[in-house]
């Protein structure tokens, strides 16, 4: 009865769309009944923007997923956001997470979903709601949990009856969920907006027919539920009626074609903050003025909601990461993976939202144009007629080259690739690429108590395994995702005949699909090797010394992560796939049909040795030097002192998993070094909720599979206190400066002249100045350097005005008491100081 409904609400729905198009007008999308309970959001929209409670708002959301942090992190996070500029938090639902195992739901801790909606209610912000249910992420099989591949006859994303029905089952269940606790906007909630699907248009032609027939059915599914608010789908040109089509990207404001009809307003649910880390990718970044200069872009051409993702990525904990992924996600956005703000892209972010809030009624409410000077140059105008209200927008899309730009009679400069804002079409309050705001440098501090380490250590024994089946089974389909490692055993016979008389050893090599393996014969460690995100199949292949009689061959196979992206994901394959023997004087040996024993998981994993209670249940012994391959290592440390979060710095080790009080904190991997020699990821986040109070000591435990020592291993504190400021005389004052009053922008600080400002963090006070130079310096924070030009009384200057306090603001007028020192020269202002409580 409920599917028949539904269908009818469907067709309904469909039928007032198109009527409504034949008569070349937008349909009626508001997509509930007005009700009278107070706090009620009517959210509905049209070709220019959403309108909630019939007003328009310009929207700037970020993604911060409720499972990639704790609870006890999510109210400053989304208090950092608020003061980010944002007014909309955009989170994913992960079906994985919710429901490993069919039919047992979990929504306790990191995953109580409704605690973080109702968080960013609080916090007063809006919501949006990504149910997916495939998600991607970079998160463990793209949010699909691994008992649907083995549903029969299932085909995930397509139009399959048994992959639509367990899908909404599932939407179906997370709606009623946040309808029972009245979190859509519809029923008084935070919730605006909700997303169906996830970036179906890069796969949909693979499965023909099938493809656009399930986008159409997951619109109407999804319309059904009657949430009362819009549905969106990202990457989805053909979106059905009335679901809105958004753009994913780094340019949107290029890159969109468009809404694919003119009564949905320009949407963009993923702006690219940085890329996300796999294992063997050096460090990457995209820069502040990249970010502005595209958020800038997008809202000049009728851009109503830009979201970034991530703004904060956090820590994929325990095996949640996808294929290859690190366990740091998005260390680069504006908040970094330790809930901290990278400067100055969380400023320089910040102060642009502020900018574009100073052009809002322009831009709700004006008429728009263009004028293209060339094609490099252009300027987008919102003004309404017969009244003050204009805002401009001068682009500069030249990478290389400066440009001085006449607009209205008044020349304004305008560095490479950037636009200035003018909210009053007169004043320069923001050029994305002049960073007005401050810069700061991440630390890591070797903790003074928590590095008293007494290693001990358990070597797993290297099984034999009776044969099972003939030839090696399928990684995936043996693990069941319930952990990364597999035993697979078989043995065979030499004659003295078979081995080589000139000395050579034979050689092993094993054709894998992926993802590692470690290989011992007769109980000896001989290697191991692994594919890469790019290309997990691998082939091992190393001399061994076998013996005349017997010799067994014993593989642990891994994964390092689920897929979670592309067609045919149930199809996706790991683990051993041919294995021989070459070399041998009697020719090569094949033995993946020899017959193969398996065992799913390691006795250190069954019997939770990275427990407390679990560890007493193996004989542990002092570590020495370096212990064999798949050794577990423990220790205990005191949790570290202060406030700032924490990090174990894995100097030393290979690849494994780590735990703290029985907690996984994720896989590490320090071995996979990337083109410039370095690991990935060397630090490891341990948030201070897993820890025990003040001075308790703590239980750290490291899974390692390579040979190696713990002795370098340390806990450190992380922090920003190195805060810094770079302008020069050509930088616009900062935004805060200016306010607008009936469409006209005014200074509301004296004088209205470029400045440096300088916060510190966490109530800590400025308790240096390490650096302070007017003239012409060169560097950046962290690394600066005087030029041949500088005011000698510089740091003095600077330490009357910060030293002792938690924000100071340095103005380039304080030097001109000092004279015009090196006339002619555009003059820079550097300033690097430290804060500490």
């Amino acid at each position: 009865m409920r599917l028949h409904n539904a269908m009818l609400v469907v067709t309904l729905v469909l039928c007032i769309v198109t009527i409504a198009c034949a008569q070349g007008r937008a349909p009626a999308v508001r997509l509930h009944k007005p009700h009278s309970v107070s706090g009620i959001q009517n959210v509905s929209y049209d070709g220019r923007s959403l309108l909630i409670n019939g007003q328009r708002h310009l929207l700037f959301s970020g993604s911060i997923h409720y499972t990639r942090s704790t609870p006890e992190m999510w109210p400053d996070l989304l208090d950092k956001a608020r003061h980010g500029g944002l007014n909309v938090i955009q989170t994913y639902v992960f079906w994985n997470a919710h429901e490993s195992e069919k039919g047992k739901w979990n929504f306790e801790g990191n995953y109580d979903l409704v605690k973080f909606i109702k968080l960013i209610q609080q916090k007063g912000m809006f919501a949006t709601l990504r149910v997916g249910p495939f998600i991607q992420a970079e998160w463990n099989h793209g949010g699909l949990p691994y008992w649907l591949r083995e549903v029969p006859g299932i085909i995930f994303r397509s139009n399959n009856e048994p992959f639509k029905q367990h899908m909404e089952a599932y939407v179906t269940k997370i709606i009623k969920m946040m309808k029972d606790e009245k979190l859509f906007a519809s029923q008084g909630g935070p919730i605006i907006l909700a997303q169906i699907e996830n970036e179906y248009n890069h796969i949909q032609l693979a499965y023909d027919e099938d493809g656009p027939s399930y986008v159409q059915w997951a619109a109407n599914m999804a319309v059904a539920q009657n949430i009362g608010v819009p549905w969106i789908m990202c990457k989805q040109k053909d979106a059905p009626d009335p679901v809105i089509n958004a753009c994913n990207g780094r340019h949107c404001g290029d890159t969109f074609t468009g809404p694919n009809k003119p009564y949905k307003p320009a949407l963009w649910t993923e702006n690219w903050t940085a890329q996300y880390r796999v294992f063997g990718d050096p460090t990457s970044q995209r820069s502040a003025e990249d970010i502005a200069f595209s958020i800038a872009r997008f809202f000049s051409k009728d851009g109503i909601l830009v979201n970034y993702y991530m703004y904060h990525g956090g820590t994929n904990f325990g095996r949640t990461s996808a294929a290859f992924t690190t366990t740091r996600y998005y260390d680069e956005a504006p908040l970094d993976e330790f809930g901290l703000q990278r400067e100055p892209k969380w400023s320089h972010l910040r102060d642009a939202h502020r900018s574009l809030n100073l052009c809002k009624k322009a831009l709700l409410t004006g008429k728009s144009s263009v004028q293209r000077l060339n094609e490099f140059h252009e300027i987008r105008v919102y003004e309404k007629p017969q009244s003050d209200i204009c805002s401009a927008f001068i682009t500069n899309n030249h990478t290389n080259e400066a440009a001085t730009i006449n607009f209205r009679g008044k020349n304004f400069f305008l560095p490479p690739h950037s636009i200035s804002v003018l909210p009053d079409c007169k004043t320069v309050v923001y050029n994305t690429q002049q960073i007005a705001s401050q810069h700061n440098t991440r630390n890591f501090r070797r903790s003074t108590l928590a590095n008293n380490h007494k290693w001990e250590v358990f070597s797993e024994t290297i099984p034999s395994l009776p044969v099972t089946q003939k030839l090696p089974a399928e990684l995936y389909s043996l693990l069941k995702d319930t952990t990364d490692y597999a035993w697979y055993s078989t043995s065979f016979n030499l004659g003295a005949q078979d081995l080589p008389k000139n000395g050579a050893a034979p050689v092993l090599r094993i054709m894998s699909l992926g993802h590692s393996l470690l290989t011992f014969v007769n109980g000896e460690y001989i290697g191991s090797n692994h594919g890469t995100h790019e290309e997990k199949s691998f082939e091992f292949q190393k001399p061994v010394n076998f013996k005349v009689g017997n010799n067994r061959i014993t593989i642990l196979a891994s994964t390092v992560g689920l897929p979670d992206s592309g067609a045919y994901m149930e199809h996706r394959y790991a683990g051993p796939k041919s294995i021989s023997i070459l070399g041998l004087t009697t020719g090569t040996i094949e033995l993946t049909a020899n017959g193969w024993g398996h065992k799913v998981g390691l006795k250190g994993e069954k019997q939770k040795i990275f427990s407390e209670e679990g560890s007493k249940r193996v004989k542990w012994r002092v570590a020495v030097g370096n212990a064999p391959a798949l050794s577990w290592f423990k220790t205990r440390f005191s949790t570290p002192e202060g406030r700032d979060p924490i990090a174990v710095r894995m100097n030393g080790m290979g690849k494994g998993m780590i735990w703290v009080n029985g907690k996984s904190i994720g896989r590490h991997w320090m071995s996979f070094l990337s083109p410039i020699g370095k690991p990935t990821q060397s630090e490891y986040h341990i948030p201070r909720a897993f820890l025990n109070p003040s001075k308790e000591e703590n239980l750290l435990v490291v899974l390692e599979e390579e040979i190696a020592n713990p002795g370098q291993i340390e806990i450190v504190t992380v922090d920003r206190d190195v805060v810094c400021s770079f302008i020069t005389e050509n930088h616009p004052p900062n935004v805060n400066s200016f306010a607008s009053k009936d469409m006209k922008v005014h200074s509301v600080i004296e004088p209205e002249k470029p400045a440096a400002i300088l916060k510190c963090s966490n109530f800590k006070k400025v308790v240096a100045v390490e650096f302070a130079s007017y003239g012409n310096p060169s560097g950046f924070c962290g690394s600066f350097a005087l030029g041949n030009c500088n005011v000698a009384a510089a740091k003095n200057i600077v330490e009357q005005e910060c030293l002792g306090k938690k924000s100071c603001k340095v103005s380039m007028e304080s030097f001109s008491k000092n004279g015009n020192v090196c006339p002619g020269l555009e003059k820079t202002l550097a300033i690097q100081v430290r804060c500490s409580h």
